[in-house]
């Protein structure tokens, strides 16, 4: 059985999160979401079950927090960690490692 994990990510630049969505979606066992803004990311949390957040950069401490407490009200069990970028082996480690 296939299960694919489903990796939303959450950042503030367009052009990186477009990249985000490419790496993402080029492993055929992750489904990446890729959004701008918090309130995509609440509405995409509210409908689907997602394994990881991934927080890009540009989000303020002070978002960060706020963001946090909402994704988790939501989505108790959801692992979130911080991507600030690096190359796509980079991510891969850090995504393997935090569900893991």
């Amino acid at each position: 059985m296939n299960m694919q994990t489903t990796i939303l990510y959450i950042g503030r630049d367009t052009e990186i999160t477009i990249v985000m969505n490419r790496l993402l979606n080029a492993r055929p066992e992750w489904k990446g979401i890729c959004v701008c803004s918090d309130a995509e990311a609440i509405s995409i949390l509210e409908t689907q079950k997602v394994d990881l957040v991934l927080l890009g950069n540009g989000i303020d401490s002070n978002a960060e927090e706020i963001l946090k407490k909402n994704i988790l009200s939501i989505q108790p069990k959801v692992k979130i960690i911080q991507h600030y970028g690096g190359g796509s082996g980079l991510l891969y480690g850090e995504i393997m490692t935090a569900l893991g």
